[in-house]
């Protein structure tokens, strides 16, 4: 497969060849699992603490009492310990013992990833997901992209290559969070944009980190929840030269 390379004013500076990775096979159902299994693995263990109800000094009264037999406390006859019981254990807590993370293969997680390389090539999937762009996909960049330490000098160089719409779209949805997580350091919530593949760490990394929704990565940091969000493939992507020859003899 045969793609353009744009300079930093858009204009088409050469064509190359594609590496093999952005001919597989669309999986949406292993892409899927793979996010789970990437999201399972943040998820906190979380429990009451082993003494919760149970730290009273109580003692059964017995038979003979006209009670239910279960502890009270000495000084009253109030129940205490069981879980009907006000202040009492509860009956199933959650355990902190409980794995939370969700196996996936090796393979399974590259084919993940090879898919959704090949899936930001796929017109019809980047405009489901919904991104806005004008021209030919895949969006690949000379390396100069990468030496851009300016904000600005980044957004004249999305806006050249018919990209710089997505990001308008992303900051205009910006909205709250709902519930109390808005007063957890999560106040906004801000739809994902352009995602941009860098062959080498370099400037590009702190340049376009304010820019809304995009998200900067380099070649080989690539995994597929970045992709993917939401395990919906098909994200916009803005390739550097040198980040598609670090995907050269990738074996899916």
């Amino acid at each position: 497969m045969k793609a353009k390379v744009y300079d930093l004013k858009g204009e088409v500076v050469e064509e190359i060849e594609l590496p093999s990775v952005f001919d597989t096979e669309y999986r949406p159902d292993i892409i899927r699992k793979a996010i789970h299994s990437l999201q399972s693995r943040r998820r906190q263990p979380y429990g009451p603490s082993p003494l919760a109800g149970i730290n009273y000094s109580a003692e059964n009264w017995g038979p003979g009492h006209g009670y239910a037999r279960v502890p009270r406390l000495k000084t009253g006859s109030r129940a205490v310990k069981v879980p009907q019981a006000v202040g009492g254990r509860r009956a199933h807590p959650p355990k902190v013992q409980k794995i939370w993370e969700e196996k996936i293969n090796k393979k399974e997680m590259r084919k993940a990833l090879c898919s959704a390389i090949a899936a930001t090539v796929n017109a019809q999937l980047v405009s489901e997901r919904p991104h806005i762009f004008s021209g030919e996909l895949p969006k690949i960049v000379v390396d100069d992209l990468q030496n851009l330490k300016k904000t600005k000098e980044v957004v004249e160089a999305l806006k050249a290559i018919g990209v710089y719409e997505d990001v308008e779209r992303a900051k205009s949805r910006k909205r709250y969070r709902a519930g109390k997580g808005k007063m957890r350091g999560r106040r906004y919530i801000v739809k994902k944009s352009v995602l941009i593949v860098a062959g080498e760490k370099s400037d590009i990394l702190n340049s376009a980190r304010n820019l809304a929704g995009v998200d900067v990565v380099v070649a080989r940091n690539l995994n597929v929840e970045l992709l993917a969000p939401g395990a919906k493939a098909g994200r916009l992507t803005v390739w550097t030269k040198s980040a598609i020859e670090a995907l050269e003899g990738w074996l899916c």
